[in-house]
């Protein structure tokens, strides 16, 4: 890649990140994310088989779509634009500390899974405030961080591919009887793609809240490598260091409970905390605009 080209998509990645964060998702029916799904489930309905080389078969057909969608596209500005959602993460965070202030747990579970894929029907009030937490903290990784970062290093087919294996993993990328196998391929691509991404994240996390990044490392160092995923559990961590609480425990599934380790340092949160992790999540994304606004400059000035 040539300095042009990393000044060039970097500068797009940022602004494809600040027209997320001003104009948000487009509606649903328009939704390109929502429209590469349908076409996945087609695909499942005619080739699913309970093996991996059907699972393998499934996630190429997914990338080449994802890649044809990012090529067609050409901008990685809006490429970024149309795979980034931190904004409507927010809202949907926001959404279920509001319920939680009115006191309607009942309404607050109604909202989780726009966040969450796990089952919330037990899970009491901070339960779902520690719930909102490690989802801000996962899905700024596949919300925000990556598919800018995917823009630097790839441009827009490599932006819409990595959505593509995202979405993929998180239709099959589970472990039930249906998925162990055929989703096994989903899963292992989304842990590569997220790979350097989840560890940016903690990295800015780390930027943004310095009094704690001791606390962010000794985390990610010392309790993320427990959790069942090699990403997620570094977000999860950095996030719930980075705000003084504690998150992890018993997660249940439908007919599955994981027993998942506790993450961060101090109480258990409250709805209160639902709040400083959605200024957090967007001050990370703030820093990355940064940062990437900064790598333009620098190799403008070296060219």
């Amino acid at each position: 890649m040539t300095r042009t080209n990393l000044r060039r998509r970097a500068g797009s990645a940022a602004l494809g990140l600040l027209a997320d964060r001003i104009l948000g998702e487009p509606p649903a029916e328009l939704h390109p994310v929502a429209r590469f799904g349908e076409a996945m489930q087609a695909i499942e309905a005619n080739r699913y088989a309970d093996t991996r080389s059907a699972g393998v078969a499934y996630s190429l057909a997914g990338l080449a779509i994802g890649m044809t969608g990012g090529a067609l596209l050409r901008s990685p500005a809006l490429a970024v634009t149309l795979t980034a959602s931190g904004r409507e993460l927010r809202i949907a965070a926001a959404r279920v500390q509001e319920a939680l202030f009115d006191a309607d747990l009942d309404r607050a579970r109604e909202l989780m899974p726009a966040l969450v894929g796990r089952d919330p029907t037990e899970l009491d009030r901070s339960g779902l405030a520690a719930a909102v937490i490690e989802s801000l903290g996962e899905n700024t990784v596949d919300a925000v961080v990556a598919p800018a970062l995917w823009a630097v290093a790839c441009g827009a087919p490599g932006t819409v591919a990595y959505r593509a294996a995202n979405t993929m993993d998180a239709m099959v990328g589970n472990r039930s009887s249906r998925y162990g196998k055929f989703g096994w391929a989903s899963a292992r691509l989304d842990d590569v793609a997220n790979f350097v991404p989840a560890r940016v994240t903690a990295l800015l996390v780390a930027a943004v809240r310095p009094r704690a990044a001791s606390e962010v490392w000794r985390a990610v160092r010392e309790q993320a490598p427990a959790h069942p995923s090699p990403n997620s559990g570094v977000a999860e961590a950095a996030f719930a260091a980075a705000l003084g609480v504690e998150v992890g425990g018993k997660t249940r599934y439908g007919d599955r409970v994981e027993d998942r380790p506790l993450l961060g340092f101090g109480p258990r949160p409250q709805a209160d905390d639902i709040q400083r992790a959605i200024t957090l999540a967007s001050q990370v994304e703030l820093a990355l605009v940064a940062a990437l606004g900064l790598l333009a400059l620098s190799s403008r000035r070296r060219k």
